[in-house]
């Protein structure tokens, strides 16, 4: 059985075990039911309530339901006017609900901006969204601090007795994950555990088991993509594609099993082999052609990556002056300080780093300021418009130009047809990669492609190497 520390949007392999919080609870010597911030019951009055609802039930198998809720973006309430107003919020948030909610129902705060709910008569998946549509439409007035006015919102998360589970831990544990899919679509969104999730989470459960396998067999291979010069469709390099194909599962797609291996905690072992495997190909590759390889957000926030990176590169004997690391925004915004660090080591060694999917941030602009990069990659949503959309084109002449102003390189990312080159062309855009340039190809083809124009003295042709070009 899981659970959230706090209502922050946590990870679930982040999650603290709800029966060590109230073995810790009680050696705290924290007996009492009740929280003292808001005289809600606490998590321990919850879970008890649960239980003896529960033991009713067996009895009288009648469904009910639990729910959880946190409130949107607590922190800053604490960050810009303290504690006493985060406390003060809470309280409010406590009477508000307290009165909203059905006579029979309790409330309860579990953890930080975390609050539960037992509510014994919300027998349904429809009685829970009318609940939390309703309690929704609470928070829709401002709360009072004195001489300031703040407004905040909640997202929601429930689940039903005995679908969901037989006992307080597994009630609550789909609960959470409702409250996690609810917080995945923004916040004051509300989400009731169903038998889809249900179906998903089995599904979740056997893809990673079968990751887990694959990862263990060093199954997960390395692809290779090209990267171009639109002037002369010279292949300047690849990047790196993880590709994964399961017996019984068929082929997996990496936006599936990458997040999930990041999840679960072994994203880094899945990037080493990745790493090493693109490696391996790479070293059969003229030496002026780069590899391109991504980290992940986990990566992003550890410390010894740029040591496990370079540890890597010495191990092999691999030049890092051709080695391009690809990472996003996102990834860097949950430790900017440590991303930073990473950056700029890697940097020292010749190794250049590029800021992948740019325009899709909320401050890509901001990073390019304060972070050292070497390239920006358009994003593809750009690209796969220019045909037709012609404030697209604005856009991508626009980084195009800012990029040169601050001496970076650009690469068109998802070029598909000759017209969307061309264009690129035109804008200012001199490297690019995409379908219209060569699908991703497994190792061994990629490399006796390079044997095959080496042969016919093409080395430098991307139609020779990739047989792209609109073939």
């Amino acid at each position: 059985m899981t659970y959230p520390g706090s209502g922050l949007g946590l990870l679930p392999d982040q999650y603290i075990d709800i029966s060590d919080r109230l073995i810790k609870n009680e050696e705290d010597g924290t007996k009492s039911l009740t929280d003292p911030i808001t005289g809600l019951g606490n998590l321990r009055r919850m879970k008890l309530k649960t239980d003896k609802l529960i033991e009713q039930r067996d009895e009288d198998p009648a469904p009910f339901s639990i729910g959880m809720f946190d409130i949107d973006r607590f922190r800053p309430i604490n960050d810009l006017f303290g504690r006493k107003a985060g406390d003060e919020i809470l309280s409010q948030v406590a009477l508000r609900i307290s009165a909203a909610l059905p006579e029979n129902a309790m409330l309860a705060r579990i953890s930080g901006d975390m609050f539960g709910m037992v509510l014994p008569t919300c027998f349904f998946e429809k009685d829970a969204l009318k609940i939390g549509e309703l309690l929704r439409d609470v928070f829709a007035a401002p709360f009072d601090l004195g001489e300031r006015i703040v407004r905040v919102s909640a997202t929601f998360g429930f689940c039903q007795y005995p679908f969901a589970g037989a006992t307080f831990d597994e009630l609550f544990d789909k609960c959470e994950s409702a409250l996690y899919q609810a917080r995945k679509r923004g916040a004051a969104s509300i989400q009731v555990y169903t038998h889809e999730m249900a179906q998903a989470v089995r599904q979740r459960t056997q893809i990673e088991q079968a990751l887990r396998k694959a990862v263990a067999a060093q199954e997960i291979e390395a692809w290779f993509q090209p990267v171009v010069n639109l002037h002369t469709k010279e292949v300047l390099g690849f990047e790196c594609l993880a590709r994964w194909t399961d017996a019984e599962l068929g082929d997996v797609s990496p936006a599936v099993f990458i997040p999930l291996a990041e999840q679960a905690g072994f994203i880094d072992a899945l990037t080493k082999q990745l790493f090493a495997k693109a490696i391996a190909c790479a070293r059969h590759w003229p030496d002026t052609v780069f590899l391109s390889f991504n980290l992940s957000s986990v990566q992003l926030v550890d410390p010894t990556t740029a040591l496990a990176v370079l540890l890597m590169l010495e191990k092999m004997e691999f030049d890092p002056r051709r080695i391009k690391i690809e990472i996003t925004e996102t990834a860097m915004m949950s430790d900017p300080q440590t991303a930073e660090r990473i950056i700029n080591d890697l940097r020292a060694v010749g190794i250049r780093v590029l800021l992948d999917d740019f325009g899709t941030g909320q401050s890509s602009l901001g990073r390019l300021r304060d972070f050292s990069f070497d390239k920006v990659k358009i994003d593809r949503s750009f690209i796969a418009t220019l045909d037709e959309d012609e404030q697209a084109g604005h856009i991508v002449r626009a980084i195009v130009n800012m990029c040169d102003a601050l001496g970076l390189g650009v690469i068109a990312e998802g070029i598909e047809t000759a017209e969307q080159a061309r264009k690129l062309v035109e804008l200012g855009c001199s490297a690019g990669q995409g379908y219209y340039f060569g699908r991703p190809a497994p190792a061994d083809a990629t490399i006796a492609l390079f044997e095959k124009a080496a042969g016919a003295g093409e080395t430098k042709c991307c139609s020779a190497i990739a047989g792209c070009c609109g073939d």
